[in-house]
């Protein structure tokens, strides 16, 4: 279900709401005819790709995407491991972000890198190539793989995007994966600057709506459009998380 840009749309089911409420929203998603369902890893909530697994079996057509994997919590042939085996199981149906992680949490749980570009560049290369099935060997500053290859690749790789809002995060996303994901605090001014730094990569842009006004979301999405995004990814307050508002309010844009 797109409005009448023809972009896709899709919603959040924020982990501020208990795993245990994430079936009834797949359901209602589902039901719904909403495209896409995204979900988040934040520290210290709900795991990213296992809440994954799960929307991914109790629905038929839903995308499902992940975003971000925090990449300084994983090395990347366990990350290329389990995403390779989601998307051998459910063909064409998981979108998978990479990014920094929060800094303050990375530190709390004693991950922190002292550059994260650079770990984000080398795990993003690393991932991609052991999805695209190549044995790959490096010996980087943060990633040392020797000679991994996956034994089930999938045999099409899932859409990897990068997540960030910095110019050089933005750009490596552009250099390395299939897009960017932009997190809510971009304004159309952040999405236009995105899309230039990409060039014809995806551009999705999580956009916070309170639920309790819903009046602006037709016009909040065209503008985020108009400004470069391909798809505009709605998520409720995390005072108000539960999606399913702003799911009927998808169901009714033209």
């Amino acid at each position: 279900m797109s409005p009448s840009t023809g972009i896709s749309t899709g919603i959040v089911f924020r982990p501020q709401s208990p795993p245990e409420e994430l079936r009834a929203v797949v359901a209602h998603a589902e039901d719904a005819g909403v495209e896409q369902l995204w979900l988040w890893e934040d520290c210290f909530l709900e795991g990213g790709l296992t809440t994954a697994a799960a929307a991914l079996a109790w629905s038929e057509r839903l995308v499902v995407g992940v975003g971000l994997l925090p990449v300084p919590l994983r090395n990347p042939a366990l990350a290329a491991m389990e995403i390779a085996t989601l998307a051998r199981m459910f063909p064409g149906r998981l979108v998978v972000t990479l990014g920094h992680g929060v800094q303050d949490w990375m530190a709390q749980v004693g991950a922190r890198a002292e550059s994260p570009l650079t770990l984000l560049r080398e795990h993003t290369a690393a991932v991609r190539s052991l999805l695209a099935g190549e044995t790959v060997s490096v010996a980087g500053r943060y990633v040392r793989l020797d000679a991994v290859a996956l034994d089930w690749p999938p045999a099409v790789p899932p859409r990897l995007l990068v997540g960030g809002r910095g110019p050089r995060t933005v750009a490596l996303a552009g250099e390395l994966a299939d897009g960017v994901l932009l997190d809510s605090a971009a304004d159309t001014a952040a999405v236009r600057d995105a899309r230039a730094l990409v060039g014809d990569a995806q551009v999705a842009v999580y956009a916070e709506v309170d639920p309790a006004d819903l009046s602006r979301l037709p016009d909040r999405v065209e503008a985020l459009a108009a400004a470069g995004a391909d798809t505009v990814i709605l998520q409720a307050t995390d005072t108000a998380p539960d999606p399913r508002p702003l799911i009927d309010a998808l169901r009714s844009l033209p």
